[in-house]
């Protein structure tokens, strides 16, 4: 991205920084109100896959981030940038449609909800004046997914994945896929377990890609807009988010 007009104040770096703490928090919240909707507890969710599911989890994942990275790219030329709300109410409604059908079903929705969530996370990207068809910017957005998820309750792993790089080659695409899997298969076989919670079925979806969509999306503005920061103001990224997560307060939060 080109930098135009001087670095900003230290006020604005300041008043930045505390932006995105907000977001953050906002990420955290969502976390909150799905539990609430669902009637669960992260801790016990992935409980309820059966063994063979959770066994297969890491390979699907993995899968579905390399189906998602083609899909998304591909796309790009067909639709361009959409607004936040759209991309929410689609992958909502697939939610929806992928719980109703069950554990099937949703494991059916799981790469067509990836690879619109990293769309999301890619029109993030182009609203920071970062380009999604550059292939660094396609690696830091699947990096977004390595956050701990909404589900979670932990600051160190949540952020973790603000600070890692990868380096751009031809094996980085294997590389980048196999850092992320292993945390996003954690996540999505939650997401998994909601879906199939009896009775609620398509609200239970519908609620949880809601919420992922709205997670991942503030974890977007939260990654690039401290790229953004690092470049304008001309300072070192580490130093910026070892300032961010000095704003970051922990507040014990109950489970349900």
């Amino acid at each position: 991205m080109q930098v135009l007009g001087p670095p900003p104040a230290e006020e604005e770096i300041d008043a930045r920084l505390r932006a995105l703490a907000d977001r953050h928090a906002r990420a955290e919240n969502l976390g909150m109100q799905l539990l609430n909707a669902i009637g669960g507890s992260a801790s016990n969710l992935l409980d309820r896959l059966p063994r063979e599911v959770r066994g297969r989890l890491d390979g699907a994942t993995a899968e579905a981030l390399r189906l998602a990275m083609e899909a998304a790219h591909r796309s790009r030329g067909v639709v361009k940038g959409q607004p936040g709300w759209l991309n929410r109410a689609v992958t909502t409604a697939m939610g929806a449609a992928g719980g109703f059908g069950g554990l099937p079903s949703a494991m059916a929705e799981l790469p067509v909800t990836t690879a619109i969530l990293l769309r999301t996370i890619q029109d993030v990207a182009e609203e920071y004046g970062f380009d999604p068809e550059e292939e660094s910017v396609r690696f830091d957005c699947v990096q977004v997914f390595a956050a701990a998820g909404p589900l979670e309750d932990d600051d160190d792993a949540d952020l973790a994945f603000l600070s890692t790089r990868v380096a751009v080659s031809g094996a980085a695409v294997q590389a980048v896929i196999a850092r992320v899997a292993p945390r996003l298969a954690m996540v999505l076989g939650q997401k998994l377990a909601a879906q199939t919670i009896p009775v609620l079925g398509a609200a239970a979806g519908a609620a949880t890609n809601y919420a992922f969509t709205g997670y991942y999306s503030q974890m977007a503005h939260v990654h690039f807009g401290l790229r953004q920061l690092a470049i304008e103001a001309d300072r070192d990224h580490a130093e910026l988010v070892a300032e961010f997560r000095k704003l970051i307060v922990k507040t014990p939060v109950a489970r349900a």
